[in-house]
C-alpha cells in the first residue's frame, strides 16, 4: 500500500476509533475520556502538518494520488470506490485537522461539568471522520455516505441540549433542511452515474469529455449536484437552517461554520467544477452572489452575537460559491481556508464573551437577561484584553483590510467576478452583489465589535463580574488570530497586496472538459487583468462601512434608532430577516401539516376504520355465522359427531357379539343356521 494511502486512512482510523471508545466506554474513562477524541484529532493534525511539510518541500502542482477498489460487481458493471490525494485534499484535511483540534481543546473549558460531556466528545470525533471521509473520496458513492454521515452528526451536535426545545427543533430543522438539497444531489449522482456508468471522478470527467453527458441533460445533472451544495453551504433558499444552528455549544458552531460542515458543498462543487456547464455555473454563480448579499443585508440588524456571525457565515459561503460560478474556483477554496481561520476565530471569541456574560448574570442572580444579546454588552475591552485583540484581528480579516488574510482572498474572488462581468456584461449584477457584501460586511462587524467592547453595558454592574477566558479558552483564539495574518499565505513573499504565494502556486486550476466552457488560461489572465480595480475598490468600501459603524456606534454621530427609523420597511425586513422562516411556516410547512393531516384523516378515520375495520367486521361476523352454524351445528354436530355416534352405537352392539367366549359363538352359528334353514323352508 503506498505510504500516503496509509496516512490518508488515518484520518479516518483516528477519530472513527474515537468515536466508538467515546460512545461505549467513554464515562467510565479518567475525565470521561476526552483526551480520547482529543489525542485522536491531534494526531490527525501531526499527520496533516507533516503532509502539508512535504507538499511545500516537493513543490510540485500536479501531485496527485488516486487509488481505487471494486466494492462490489453485479456483473452488468461493478462500484468502485477510493481515495483521492492532492494538494487539495491535503489543504483541506490540514484546515479541518487545525480546527477541530482546536474545537475540541476549546471545548474542555466551554463543556466543563456538562452531564453529557463524553458524549458530547464523541459526537465531535464523528464529526471529524466524517468530514475527512467528503475530503478524501474520489467518488461520488462514498462522498455521498458521508455526505450524509456529516448531516447525522450536525443533527446530533446542534440538538446536543436536546432539552430545550429550541434546540431539539434546531437540530430537526437542519436534518430536514439539509435533505431537501440531498434529494437533489442524488438525482444527479444518479444522472452521471447513467450517463457514464462510473462513479469515480477520473471516470465522470472522462465520460463527459467524449459526450456521454451532454447539453441540457448535463446542465440539469450538474444543478442537481449543485443543490446538496446549496443545502450544506446554506445558500438561498436553503439557507434557514444554519442561523438557528446557534442553538448548539459554541465549539460547535465554529466547527460547523467554520470549516467542516458548510465547507463541504463549497468543496464538492470545486472538485466537480470541470464537468459544468456555462449554463450551471451561471445559475452557481447567481445563487452565491445573492446569498452574500442577502445574508449581509440581514447581519447588519441582528443583535444576536451569534446570529450575526451565523449570517457573516452564509454570506461568505456565497462568496465561494460566486467565485465558482464565475470561474475563479481557485479564489473560493482560498477564502474557505482563511474563512476557516478567522470564523472560528471569531466564533470563539464570541462564545468567550457569552462565557463572560453567563458569568456576571449568575453572580448577579439574573437568570433572564439575555448573554448573547449585544444591546447587553458594551465596555468589555479593558476586561478581557485577549478576546479583543483577536476579535478585532479577525474582524479585520474577514472585512478585507490588508495585512489580513482575508483581503486576500476577498479581493481574489472580486476580482474574478470583475473579471467575468468585464467578459459578459449582461451579468454586471454579479460584481453588485460581490462589492456590496463586501461593504455591508466591514459594517456589521465592526458594529458588532464596538457594542460589544466599547460604550457601556446596559447595566453597569454587569462590569464588575467581567473577566478574560481561562487559558485553554483563549489558547485558541491567539492561534487562529495569528493564522489571520496575511504571511502565512503569501509565503515564500511577503507582499501584503499579492496572493501569489504557495497556496496559488501549488492549487492550480484545471480546464473544464466541457466543450464551450472558457480555459483555465482565459480565466486566469481576465483575473489577473481585473485585479488591481478590484483591489481599489474593495478597499474604499470596506473602508467605507468601518467608517459608518465608527460613526454610528462608536462616537454615536449618527443615530442607528433614527437610521432604522428611515430604512422604514427595508429595516423591518432585515431585522425579521426578510420573514423567510414565516413564509416557509405559511406557505409551505402548513399546508405540509394540512395535507398530512387530511391523509392521515383519510388513511385512519375513513380507510381504516371504514375500509379495512369494515373488512375485519364482515369477516368477523361471516366467521361466526360459518364456524357457529355451519361448521359447528351441522358439519361438526350433524355430520362428524354423527358419523362418530352412529359408529360408536354399532360398536357397543357389536360389543354384546363379539365377547370372546366360545360358547356364545356357538349358540349365535346354531342360531343362524335355523334362521337360514326356515327361510329356506318357506
Amino acid at each position: 500500500m503506498d505510504v500516503r494511502i496509509l496516512y490518508g486512512s488515518l484520518f479516518l482510523i483516528l477519530p472513527l476509533l474515537a468515536f466508538v471508545i467515546q460512545i461505549f466506554v467513554g464515562n467510565r474513562l479518567p475525565r470521561k475520556g476526552d483526551w480520547v477524541s482529543i489525542g485522536a484529532v491531534l494526531l490527525t493534525l501531526c499527520i496533516a502538518i507533516a503532509m502539508f511539510a512535504v507538499m511545500l518541500v516537493y513543490d510540485d502542482p500536479h501531485f496527485k494520488v488516486d487509488k481505487s477498489i471494486e466494492w462490489f460487481n453485479l456483473g452488468s458493471w461493478t462500484v468502485e470506490i477510493g481515495m483521492l490525494i492532492d494538494n487539495i485534499t491535503i489543504v483541506m484535511l490540514l484546515v479541518v485537522a487545525v480546527v477541530s483540534g482546536l474545537v475540541h481543546i476549546y471545548s474542555v473549558g466551554y463543556m466543563a461539568g456538562d452531564p453529557r460531556y463524553s458524549r458530547y466528545f464523541g459526537y465531535l470525533s464523528l464529526f471529524t471522520f466524517s468530514m475527512n471521509g467528503i475530503v478524501l473520496s474520489n467518488n461520488l458513492f462514498s462522498i455521498y455516505m458521508f455526505w450524509e454521515l456529516v448531516g447525522l452528526s450536525s443533527y446530533l451536535l446542534i440538538g446536543f441540549w436536546f432539552e430545550k426545545d429550541s434546540a431539539a427543533d434546531a437540530g430537526k430543522k437542519a436534518f430536514l433542511v439539509n435533505r431537501i438539497g440531498d434529494i437533489g444531489m442524488f438525482i444527479g449522482i444518479l444522472l452521471f452515474f447513467t450517463g457514464t456508468g462510473s462513479f469515480l471522478f477520473t471516470d465522470l470527467f472522462e465520460g463527459v469529455a467524449n459526450g456521454a453527458l451532454s447539453g441540457s441533460l448535463l446542465t440539469i445533472a450538474g444543478i442537481c449536484i449543485f443543490l446538496g451544495a446549496v443545502g450544506k453551504s446554506a445558500q438561498f433558499p436553503l439557507h434557514v437552517w444554519l442561523p438557528d444552528a446557534m442553538e448548539g455549544p459554541t465549539p460547535v458552531s465554529a466547527l460547523i461554520h467554520a470549516a467542516t460542515m458548510v465547507a463541504a458543498g463549497v468543496y464538492l462543487i470545486v472538485r466537480l467544477f470541470p464537468i459544468f456547464t456555462v449554463d450551471a455555473l451561471t445559475v452557481i454563480a447567481y445563487v452565491g452572489g445573492f446569498t452574500a448579499l442577502f445574508s449581509a443585508i440581514i447581519a447588519v440588524t441582528q443583535n444576536d452575537i451569534k446570529r450575526v456571525l451565523a449570517y457573516s457565515t452564509v454570506s461568505q459561503l456565497g462568496y465561494m460559491v460566486l467565485a465558482v460560478g464565475t470561474g475563479a474556483y481557485v479564489a473560493g477554496l482560498f477564502h474557505l481556508v482563511t474563512h476557516a481561520a478567522f470564523k472560528a476565530g471569531l466564533f470563539f471569541c464570541s462564545g468567550s464573551v457569552i462565557h463572560a456574560m453567563h458569568h456576571a448574570y449568575h453572580k448577579l442572580n439574573d437568570h433572564e437577561s439575555d448573554p448573547q444579546d449585544l444591546r447587553n454588552m458594551g465596555g468589555f475591552k479593558d476586561k478581557m484584553k485577549i478576546t479583543y485583540t483577536t476579535m478585532l484581528i479577525a474582524t479585520l480579516a474577514i472585512s478585507g483590510v490588508p495585512f489580513m488574510s482575508g483581503f486576500l482572498s476577498k479581493d481574489a474572488i472580486l476580482a474574478g467576478t470583475l473579471a467575468f462581468a468585464q467578459h459578459h456584461p449582461e451579468h454586471s449584477l454579479l460584481p453588485v452583489f460581490g462589492f456590496g457584501a463586501a461593504i455591508l460586511t466591514a459594517f456589521y462587524m465592526f458594529r458588532l465589535i464596538f457594542m460589544t467592547f466599547h460604550g457601556k453595558p446596559a447595566r453597569r454592574e454587569i462590569l464588575d463580574h467581567i473577566h478574560e477566558s481561562p487559558s485553554v479558552m483563549t489558547t485558541p483564539l491567539v492561534i487562529l488570530a495569528t493564522l489571520s495574518i496575511f504571511i502565512f499565505y503569501t509565503l515564500p513573499f511577503a507582499n501584503p497586496f499579492s496572493d501569489h504565494g504557495w497556496y496559488m502556486h501549488l492549487v492550480e486550476p484545471v480546464n473544464s472538459v466541457v466543450a464551450g466552457n472558457p480555459t483555465a488560461h482565459e480565466i486566469e489572465e481576465g483575473i489577473h487583468h481585473a485585479h488591481l480595480p478590484a483591489m481599489i475598490i474593495s478597499l474604499i468600501v470596506a473602508g467605507l462601512g468601518i467608517f459608518l459603524a465608527f460613526l454610528v456606534y462608536l462616537r454615536k454621530r449618527i443615530s442607528a434608532e433614527k437610521m432604522a427609523q428611515r430604512m422604514g420597511i427595508m429595516y423591518k425586513f432585515s431585522f425579521n430577516k426578510f420573514f423567510m422562516d414565516e413564509i416557509y411556516q405559511k406557505y409551505l410547512v402548513n399546508p405540509s401539516i394540512i395535507f398530512s393531516k387530511a391523509v392521515g384523516f383519510l388513511d385512519w378515520d375513513l380507510y381504516d376504520k371504514y375500509i379495512i375495520n369494515g373488512f375485519a367486521w364482515v369477516t368477523k361476523r361471516l366467521s361466526r355465522i360459518i364456524g357457529i352454524k355451519y361448521d359447528y351445528d351441522i358439519l361438526d354436530q350433524k355430520i362428524v359427531d354423527g358419523v362418530g355416534r352412529s359408529t360408536h352405537f354399532f360398536g357397543a352392539g357389536l360389543r354384546l357379539i363379539q365377547t370372546g367366549k366360545l360358547q356364545n359363538y356357538l349358540l349365535w352359528v346354531l342360531g343362524g343356521i335355523i334362521i337360514i334353514f326356515i327361510i329356506q323352508v318357506m
